[in-house]
């Protein structure tokens, strides 16, 4: 099996001597092609910098990170660049689409900035906007959808260029019940069907119930993790509450 992610000894410190806040404490992390993998923990456990990190946009105090065989942190910002827009994908809460695009434009944009021809462009967005249920607005504009269809365009955006990792970033926290439900129906999908592989920071209970495997983040450092395996989606969520709740997290964390 590939691996994807694998992340030693990261460190975060912020702040100057005498007055230091340690976000990451000698993270250690894999992930192997095809996982589906949740990050939780309480409110400023260190969850948004670990993912951050790893996203490439903050470096690490110490430590090495290697996605998909290759050294960020070796690379300079041109070949960040690039390494983001061919390797990752990104999901966040607020979406970040242009409202000044269409639904299909905007899915498409990656393709586009990466002088992909015209027919296979058509061809990807057709394909990706089937497996997300959102082919009959791709001619609407942002402001004229709903906020679950609107990360479902941006997932779509996210995924539309096959990157080796996508990160998504409480990507249900702004959406309703049922919309949060189809958004994570169809990123199961992509895991299972697909291989995608994915890391998730999620405060929500429901939404790290999709995941194969998540790891609980206390004070910088993992604190334990759990693994599906053959359990029901049911039985693994009372799992991740329970962990929760021996965490200490917050009540947003036990929603």
């Amino acid at each position: 099996m590939k691996m994807v992610v694998n992340a030693a000894q990261v460190r975060k410190v912020y702040g100057v001597k005498g007055n230091v806040y340690t976000a990451l404490d000698d993270i250690d992390l894999t992930v192997q092609e095809g996982e589906f993998v949740g990050i939780m923990g309480p409110s400023g456990a260190g969850k948004s910098t670990l993912l951050h990190v790893l996203a490439t946009i903050d470096q690490p105090t110490s430590g090495d990170v290697v996605i998909d065989g290759m050294d960020v942190l070796k690379m300079d910002e041109e070949q960040l660049s690039a390494f983001r827009r061919e390797k990752l994908g990104f999901i966040f809460q607020d979406y970040n689409l242009l409202d000044t695009l269409t639904v299909k434009e905007n899915i498409l944009l990656p393709l586009a900035l990466a002088k992909v021809n015209v027919k296979e462009l058509e061809f990807r967005v057709g394909e990706i906007a089937d497996k997300f249920g959102i082919t009959p607005i791709l001619d609407k504009y942002p402001y004229q959808i709903s906020g679950g269809q609107k990360q479902r365009t941006a997932a779509s955006r996210a995924m539309i260029s096959g990157p080796s990792l996508l990160l998504a970033d409480e990507p249900t926290g702004a959406l309703d019940s049922k919309s949060a439900t189809d958004l994570l129906e169809s990123l199961k999908d992509l895991n299972e069907y697909d291989q995608a592989t994915i890391l998730m920071v999620t405060h929500d209970t429901f939404a790290a119930s999709y995941c194969k495997r998540v790891l609980f983040i206390k004070d910088g450092r993992i604190f334990t993790e759990l693994t599906k395996g053959e359990t029901s989606r049911k039985h693994f969520f009372k799992k991740i509450l329970d962990v929760l709740t021996v965490l200490g997290g917050n009540a947003s964390d036990l929603d």
